[in-house]
């Protein structure tokens, strides 16, 4: 179209000037430039219309009289603008038509003449306005007419206009935001590029230029503009720098994407990245961009060879990027595949409580992505990530660290109301996760997200406190807590900015901002008799209404206490009473208003029991509350009133329907409180609730007696009867609680009468049908008949365990007859067990547990008479157990009953004296209990405690047989002992993540509210330890228990080792036998000689098992101290050695180990001098072994021994003492030995050797924490030395020195040596690479002690030594590889050639080399003659009187068999490949060969060295005169 505009246009008029003049006059348009345009274009076309120079000046007319100004008028809109200006889009298509006409311009024109006028007058104009923001000033004009004209200038003749346009340009697009700065950036710079690698090598040094640390945006902007030019296909001409290269270039792109804050950025840099990428890939050539630095990293490299690697890896990243751009992936996939538990394990090393490496990385991504998020896009993106945490069922692991890190993302108001119902969402996913310290960790972390997150101007205090409500304060928002505290500081911060709620609140409340305004108004709605009760059918009203305003009040309360500097008591009750005057006169008006609402009375007891259940303090600082017993003292004031309504509503009969079963279990819960108050207090006869106690009691017992007279059991009556039974199981439980509360004289009254007469288990009767309403039917808050006829049942056993408490020791009656008045339920035991039994049946599971309680005290009056009875108990309990084992809340609290029950100490010693049926089946149960102990944790550990608990008393308490009975059931310490579970990995997964939360301390509220239970495996061998460590070796009971648990003890570990002689390290079978000694030294301080004369052989044979290094070091700790203690097992301690060798293989390194400690031993002995030649001449001995782990130990254990003998100056031994002087200097002063040096070295520096002491650090530390972590064992066996002071059920006690280790040893850290068996692990076996190159065996006869001066030449060295040397000379310059040069050395050294010659001494310090001399090059002279020096060297030696002897094929060689050898003889080796060369051969004096019969015809130069040295020395020690002996070969 454009075409046949222009071509109509010149069809009217023959001479195209008048066209131009025609369209340059008038209004400007956009149609009219335009037009112009396409007719200027048309123009350029020379062969289709002629003009020459009059068309020329046409267009220099129209460029600098039209379009020119034209552009210049077309500013910046100035704020005043008046409506006639074109609008912005309008002037942006007036700019482009005009600069593309003025282009046109410029080449009609001819030359570059008008270009460059143009060119300079623009850039004096930009230069002028400098740079500009926006469209302000003549910036853009300019930069419009640069970008026209720029590709009509010449690169030579306008080369330096060119580079001043770009230095320009470049400084206007660096240091501007505006449109003109993206115009320089966006088109001039692009145009100018076109003109040449100048302008752009003047362009890439500004952009290499220093700049400021935030100015990546534009320079990304420049780059992506000429990035075709910059990094062009391989079919494009390179006329500037190659961008790849340069470290800078990649650093403003990898600051681009990792800082840059604008998606816009971050894009231009993937851009950037993306085509040097494909650019590499094209151009099929290596690319390497040098550092910035000298010494930095390359940030980009390109190899041709990898180039399907590097692509993938480059596409896979670069996908990344562009993912992690939108926001889907992260709240998609991303949270999909969080959503897997085992992503959040430790790394291998890591210790146990760190936590998860992905958990820390999650959250310092997600707090560098929302960080990184503009404003507009936080909100949407934080909502979106909590929905999709609540769109599904969280395990425990995941929604803590996710949790974890959304609470650590900084303060934002991003969420508003949809984000706060979001959270509460996630909430009730957190419920779903049986493990409770995960839960409540998981609910402060969103409860601190909740507070950093949320725009408080958006959401209402009734908002907040609906979310509030679903926390859960017994796990997590507890009432003195750091959570706490934390929440209490943001209401104050935030207390008048709270928005208001678009409608009422749940009770009707009107919306206020302040936080006390609200909370006043909460309670005063609260309090008001709601408009819809109705007088006899109202259902009790919902708790979580009282439950919302108790944690308001509070939490207000604490905020105003936040407001003063120092505690103020007064402040404190009168905002306390404040909030709580609506609640407190509704209180003191419940005795006396009898026609207060039912609803009304119900909702303030709600928020009394609520208040007082919150208001507990948690944390250290509980102590120092005053809202506590402010708020006690506030309820005490209105007891009376309270305590009469109470009486009045239980026992008034106006409970009446199943809906009053709920209100009379309130009005308990009211009265328990009251007397918990009354009991902190301190009692006083008279008090509110002593007076009522009496009259309830009574009152109760005539309401029950009066169902039993055959009344028509109707719904009213029924209902009476459960509320009064439960009245009075509350009334026996305070009693019992608190027996100054007992109303009646110590002998049996009318309510033990009755409460002995009650017949238990009958089944309360249904009401008749046309006396229920359809209420009673259709209630859905009644959960049927069954359950409260249940519950009935168990206030009736209720009241009957506190029967039985009371007069158990009428249990069973005297032969003389019933004493006093008859107490059926008492003085008829069978029965009643029996009427338990039919209870157990009858009861749902979470109902038995008075009957437990009940049984608890009958069976031991039972079992030596009704021992079947007693089986079937013990039957039938067990299987309620097991019933309930996945039922959380009441498991424990039942399991700690039975335990009670059938461990029971009585129980215990009758079963143990008849040994009948009954003490087997409690010994089947016990290990029903470990095996349980597998599946649930924390079981064996309740069963534990109560034994040990029962077993030890004070000792001015112990009686005879005190632990007679525990030795009937030793298995069951001896089971402790060595407990603990091999876990499955998200069994250690989720201990790891508690350990984890509970290594937070008191920063995480959860560890402060939630109780620690003490059900970790390892506190069942916490117990056992401190139960054996309270025992006494002085009392003779004491002590034949715990030599029968060493032996068995014992037996335990030749089992193991009998059942499995290979087994891996922390295999079950390991920490079994880990455990055993564990024990075994705990035991030790109380075994005297006799009993270490019983077991003492079991011990010793231990130790030449295949063991572990963790059981090996406790062997040896336990000879170490019997040796100690004990001297008179020496004998039968150096029987140890006497065996074979190869019977004692390796196993013989644990005895050599006891030796060096051999101070420790023989420290009370004083005749040392025969132990040490004893000692002695076995380490000796042993030092000569064939395996080399042998011979390390043997090595330390003389280093000790020797050092022993020289300080006591022992006689006797001047005849080894060269030998040994020499050994020990021999392996300390080796140089560069390879791996010899290294063990030697790291053998020495192990613990057990160098910091250890068996004496000082014999401590429950040490043998629990510090040994298993240097050994090696993994961390679920070592036990933190605090959880034993922890530990409190049983005290503590003296019979180990302490429990905290005083030495440096609690400092050390794992070494990489380890003593261990060869066999012990077939999976683990040491690595034999480590042990390949210790094969010289120390030969100590061979040398006298070597001399430290290295200074001193070879032959007086070798001499000094007392070494033999021959007069060989061998030649090796030739030889390159340090394989053959180190072999060589070897053989030299051993064979006694004088002099070894190589080419240069560097080839020493080698590692190949060492690994084949094996320290030959210390013993051996060196010399260096170098290849070129051979001449001279050969000529020297013939004049001092050598034959000079080459190993080479010539016509006239000799043969070896038949050549006699001089004593000074020089060999010279020739090189591997070429031999020895012409020059050298002409200064041999005869050449010898070895004969051969194969084909290769030819040998190794290092073998074929040895075969001559080995002739030369056989020759030399068959000629007449040679010394006798010659050197030893070993």
């Amino acid at each position: 179209m454009e075409w046949v505009l222009a071509e109509a246009l010149l069809a009217q008029s023959r001479d195209p000037r008048v066209l131009l003049a025609t369209l340059c006059r008038g209004e400007a348009s956009a149609e009219r430039v335009e037009t112009l345009r396409f007719l200027l274009q048309r123009l350029e076309d020379g062969a289709a219309r002629g003009g020459g120079d009059a068309l020329s000046e046409a267009a220099r007319e129209v460029a600098a009289g039209y379009l020119v100004p034209l552009m210049r008028g077309l500013r910046a809109r100035p704020a005043g603008a008046t409506d006639g200006d074109p609008p912005a889009p309008h002037r942006r298509r007036l700019w482009t038509a005009a600069g593309a006409a003025l282009r046109s311009c410029a080449r009609l024109a001819g030359g570059s003449q008008l270009a460059t006028t143009l060119a300079e007058e623009a850039l004096r104009d930009l230069l002028a306005s400098g740079p500009a923001p926006g469209l302000e000033g003549s910036a853009e004009a300019a930069v419009e007419v640069l970008a026209a004209v720029g590709p009509c200038l010449r690169p030579l003749e306008d080369g330096q206009l060119l580079e001043r346009v770009a230095q320009a340009a470049l400084s206007l697009a660096l240091a501007g935001d505006g449109e003109a700065a993206a115009l320089a950036a966006g088109r001039l710079l692009p145009a100018l590029g076109q003109s040449g690698g100048a302008v752009l090598r003047a362009v890439w040094g500004g952009l290499l230029a220093p700049s400021e640390p935030g100015r990546v945006g534009p320079r990304l902007q420049v780059l992506s503009a000429l990035a075709e030019r910059l990094l062009p296909e391989p079919d494009q001409r390179q006329m500037g720098p190659d961008a790849r290269r340069c470290a800078r270039f990649w650093q403003t792109v990898q600051a681009g994407l990792a800082l840059a804050e604008d998606a816009l950025t971050r894009k231009r840099a993937r851009y950037l990245l993306q085509r040097a990428v494909e650019v590499s890939a094209e151009h099929g050539a290596d690319c390497i961009c040098g550092p910035r630095e000298g010494n930095g990293p390359s940030l980009f490299w390109w190899s041709e060879k990898k180039k399907d690697e590097l692509l993938k890896f480059w596409e896979n990243y670069i996908l990344i990027l562009e993912t992690l751009e939108g926001n889907q992936f992260i709240i998609g996939p991303l949270m999909d595949a969080l959503s897997e538990s085992s992503l959040y394990s430790r790394c291998p090393g890591q210790l146990m409580g760190s936590g998860s490496p992905l958990g820390w990385k999650l959250q310092r991504f997600l707090v560098t992505y929302v960080s990184l998020l503009p404003e507009e896009l936080k909100s949407s993106f934080l909502l979106n990530f909590i929905r999709k945490m609540s769109s599904r069922h969280w395990c425990a692991v995941p929604i803590v660290f996710l949790s974890k890190a959304l609470a650590g993302v900084p303060r934002c108001k991003a969420l508003g109301l949809e984000g706060l119902l979001a959270l509460r969402d996630v909430l009730q996913c957190t419920m779903a996760t049986h493990q409770v310290l995960l839960r409540g960790a998981a609910q402060g972390y969103l409860l601190q997200t909740a507070v950093s997150l949320l725009d408080v101007e958006k959401v209402s205090l009734s908002d907040i406190s609906t979310f509030l409500l679903s926390l859960r304060p017994e796990e997590s928002l507890g009432r003195g807590t750091s959570l706490w505290t934390e929440l209490c500081e943001w209401l104050r911060v935030n207390e008048n900015c709270f928005g208001r709620a678009s409608t009422c609140s749940s009770i009707g409340l009107r919306e206020t901002c302040s936080l006390n305004a609200y909370v006043k108004n909460l309670v005063e709605e609260y309090v008001k008799p709601p408009a819809w009760e109705a007088a006899e059918t109202c259902w009790m009203p919902d708790w979580a209404e009282a439950r919302l305003v108790a944690l308001m009040v509070l939490l207000a309360v604490d905020v105003e206490g936040m407001k003063v500097q120092y505690s103020e008591k007064r402040r404190t009750q009168n905002v306390l009473r404040m909030f709580l005057d609506p609640l407190l006169d509704a209180l003191g008006k419940l005795g006396t208003n009898a026609y207060m609402p039912v609803l009304k009375a119900d909702r303030c007891l709600q928020l009394l029991v609520t208040l007082l259940h919150t208001c507990a303090r948690k944390g250290p600082r509980a102590q120092d509350d005053e809202v506590s017993p402010l708020l006690q003292d506030l309820v005490a004031a209105t007891a009376e009133s309270i305590s009469q309504f109470v009486l009045r509503r239980l026992t008034m009969s106006e409970l009446s329907s199943v809906s009053d079963l709920d209100r009379g279990h309130l009005y308990l819960q009211v009265f328990t409180e009251l007397t918990g108050l009354h009991r902190e207090v301190g009692w006083k006869r008279g008090n509110p609730v002593w007076r009522v106690l009496s009259p309830l009691k009574t009152a109760c017992i005539r309401h029950l007696q009066d169902m039993d007279s055959g009344q028509e059991p109707t719904l009213g009556r029924q209902v009476q009867r459960v509320v009064s039974m439960a009245a009075l199981a509350a009334v026996c439980k305070a009693v019992d609680q608190k027996p100054e509360l007992q109303l009646d004289p110590p002998d049996a009254g009318p309510t033990e009468r009755f409460l002995a007469s009650l017949p238990l288990n009958q089944m309360l009767q249904k009401p008749c049908p046309e006396e229920q309403s359809s209420d009673f039917e259709e209630s859905p808050s009644s959960q049927g008949w069954g359950k409260i006829a249940a519950q009935y049942i168990h206030d009736q056993w209720v009241c009957l365990s506190f029967l039985l408490k009371k007069y158990h020791t009428l249990l069973p009656p005297s032969e003389g007859g019933p004493p006093g008045p008859a107490l059926p339920a008492v003085q008829m035991p069978a029965r009643t067990l029996q009427s338990a039994l039919d209870a157990l049946t009858v009861l749902p599971s979470d109902q038995v547990l008075p009957v437990f309680h009940c049984m608890r005290l009958l069976v031991p009056q039972l079992l030596a008479s009704s021992e079947s009875l007693c089986i079937e108990a013990f039957d039938l309990a067990w299987k309620v157990i097991c019933s309930l084992s996945n039922t959380q809340l009441i498991f424990w609290s039942n399991l700690k009953a039975f335990v009670q029950l059938v461990f029971d100490a009585k129980v215990l010693t009758i079963a143990a004296k008849i040994k009948g049926q009954a003490y087997f089946k409690i010994k089947e149960i016990m290990y029903k209990m470990i095996e349980m102990s597998a599946i649930k944790t924390g079981v064996f550990n309740t069963l534990i405690t109560h034994c040990c608990q029962s077993w030890v008393v004070p000792a001015s308490n112990v009686s005879p047989g005190s632990l007679s009975t525990a030795k009937h059931y030793s298995e069951l310490v001896l089971e402790a002992c060595v407990f603990g579970t091999v876990f499955r990995r998200d069994q250690r997964l989720i201990q790891d993540v508690q350990t984890f939360i509970e290594n937070l301390g008191h920063d995480c509220a959860a560890n402060v509210v939630i109780e620690n239970t003490q059900r970790e495996d390892h506190y069942v061998r916490i117990c056992a330890v401190k139960f054996l460590c309270l025992l006494d070796g002085s009392n003779m009971s004491h002590k034949l228990f715990m030599e029968d648990l060493a032996i068995k003890l014992l037996d335990k570990d030749e089992l193991a080792s009998t059942s499995r002689t290979r087994y891996y390290a922390n295999s079950q079978h390991h920490r079994v036998k880990n455990r055993v000694w564990q024990m075994l030294l705990v035991l030790f301080p109380r075994f005297d000689q006799n009993f270490l004369n019983r077991i003492i052989d079991k011990i010793f044979q231990a130790g030449f098992s295949n063991n572990q290094a963790s059981i090996k070091y406790y062997i040896e700790w336990i000879i170490i101290l019997i040796l100690h203690k004990f001297p008179q097992f020496l004998p039968k301690f150096w029987d140890c050695f006497s065996y074979g060798e190869e019977h004692l293989k390796t196993s013989i390194c644990t005895f050599l180990s006891v030796l060096s400690h051999f101070d420790i031993i023989t420290q009370n002995i004083p005749e040392k001098k025969p132990l040490l030649k004893r000692a002695l001449a076995i380490v000796l001995r042993w030092g000569l072994s064939h395996n080399f782990s042998v011979r390390l130990y043997a090595l330390v254990a003389l280093k000790k021994i020797w050092g022993m003998c020289k300080t006591w100056q022992v006689e006797d031994v001047d005849a080894v003492t060269p030998v040994i002087e020499s050994s020990l200097s021999q392996v300390e002063n080796m140089h560069g030995a390879g791996n010899a040096k290294k063990n030697w070295q790291r053998i020495q520096d192990h613990f057990f050797f160098a910091t250890f002491h068996p004496l000082e650090d014999y401590c429950l530390e040490t043998i629990f924490h510090i040994l298993p972590r240097l050994s090696g064992l993994v961390e679920d066996e070592w036990i933190a030395i605090d959880k034993f002071t922890r530990f409190t059920d049983l005290p503590p006690a003296a019979g180990l020195q302490g429990y905290l280790c005083p030495t440096q040893l609690r400092e050390l850290r794992p070494g990489d040596w380890a003593q261990q068996d060869v066999g012990s692990n077939s999976g683990e076996a040491d690595n034999p690479s480590e042990w390949t190159d210790v094969q010289k065996k120390i030969i100590p006869w061979k040398n006298n002690a070597p001399d430290l001066d290295l200074e001193l030449v070879f032959p007086d060295r070798a001499s000094r030594l007392g070494k033999s040397t021959g007069r060989l000379i061998v030649v090796a310059s030739l030889i390159d590889k340090p394989t053959n040069l180190g072999g060589l050395c070897r053989t030299c050294e051993v064979f006694g050639a004088s002099v070894l010659v190589v080419g240069n001494l560097r080839c020493v310090h080698d590692k190949q080399f060492q690994h084949l001399s094996v320290s030959a090059e210390q013993w051996l002279p060196l010399v260096e003659v170098k290849p070129p020096q051979l001449t001279d060297y050969l000529q020297q030696q013939k004049a001092q009187g050598y034959t000079v002897i080459g190993v080479e094929q010539t016509a006239r060689s000799a043969d070896l068999t038949q050549y006699r050898f001089p004593e000074k003889s020089l060999l010279l080796l020739g090189n591997e490949r070429e031999g020895i060369p012409a020059n050298l051969i002409q200064q041999l004096d005869v050449c010898v060969e070895i004969p051969q019969q194969g084909i290769v015809r030819s040998l190794n130069v290092h073998v074929s060295g040895a075969l001559l040295v080995w002739e030369y020395t056989r020759q030399q020690l068959h000629r007449p005169g040679a010394p006798v002996g010659g050197p030893c070969l070993f």
